[in-house]
């Protein structure tokens, strides 16, 4: 085992009986919600996985480790720091090597729960290519992760406030597969249809996992991006998110905010331009992604 691993004692025994284990972020803590929503969420996620037969694994760096699995005072220490560092493959080491708390983005998620041998991760919605990248060049790392790092990401899709159809085309260049689930097309997170048609649609998780053990015993190494629908019930309006979403990103662009610092600004004034109504979204589609991870987890384990 990595000597920078840290397993709790939960995920290291189900990883010694091969249990079904399902990783998880920590932005979303410390980056995407408020406390004490963040902290709350996190709980109620981890019992969804629990309630449905799979081992949930939040995902960390605390005092130099990267922790695989936290306590509920880890968990309360991530949601009341401030200055937690947001983490992506770029980040790890550093983060590692001067013992900041981090949290980790898709892509550390990623690098974290294949270096533990997780197959499995459950987000909100995953990063891509900004609006405006033709000049920015601003491509979220989670994209080259899905190319070379072998776990599947499950999620409501791309986050609305990207250009999906240029990440869908950055996905297809790297081929990554992108899969629907209970629908044809993509999700775009706080509304369950982007517009845009996934690569394949398969609903059922022993499908799911078929289509994952074919791809990876040919030795097609990366990832694959499965698409959950918000809940039509606590799906926001497009129209209504589209115009929050372009306010947004005019008050970032005056601001000069760019680079990491741009999703969470993002998420965080569309919450407010939507007086709170977007929170409710996002707890409710990461409750629901992380069922269907579980149901994931634990058909690769029977398969």
């Amino acid at each position: 085992m990595n000597e920078y691993l840290a397993l709790s004692p939960e995920v290291a025994a189900a990883l010694a009986n091969k249990l079904p284990i399902v990783a998880l972020e920590s932005t979303i803590i410390s980056h995407g919600m408020p406390y004490p929503q963040n902290v709350q969420t996190a709980r109620e996620v981890e019992a969804i996985i629990r309630a449905a037969g799979a081992v949930p694994a939040t995902i960390a760096l605390l005092g130099g480790k990267i922790r695989i699995g936290l306590n509920n005072s880890e968990l309360e220490l991530l949601g009341q720091t401030p200055d937690a560092m947001k983490v992506s493959r770029r980040d790890l080491a550093y983060a590692l090597a001067t013992g900041r708390i981090g949290a980790t983005t898709v892509s550390a998620t990623m690098i974290c729960a294949a270096l533990a041998g997780i197959r499995v991760f459950v987000t909100g919605g995953i990063g891509g290519v900004h609006r405006g990248a033709s000049s920015s060049f601003d491509i979220s790392a989670d994209l080259q992760e899905l190319a070379k790092t072998s776990v599947a990401v499950v999620c409501a899709g791309v986050k609305s406030i990207l250009d999906i159809g240029l990440t869908l085309q950055y996905l297809e260049t790297h081929g990554v597969p992108v899969v629907a689930i209970d629908q044809d097309n993509l999700a775009a997170f706080y509304t369950p249809d982007s517009g845009f048609k996934a690569d394949f649609r398969i609903d059922s998780a022993p499908e799911q996992a078929r289509f994952l053990k074919a791809k990876w015993a040919l030795g097609l190494a990366g990832g694959v991006v499965f698409s959950k629908p918000v809940p039509a019930g606590k799906a926001m309006d497009k129209g209504e998110i589209d115009r929050i979403t372009a306010a947004a990103l005019a008050e970032a662009a005056s601001e000069g905010i760019s680079g990491k610092a741009i999703t969470p600004y993002l998420l965080d004034r569309i919450k407010a331009l939507t007086a709170d109504r977007s929170l409710s979204t996002n707890i409710a589609l990461v409750k629901n992604n992380a069922m269907a991870g579980a149901r994931l987890a634990i058909a690769l384990k029977e398969t």
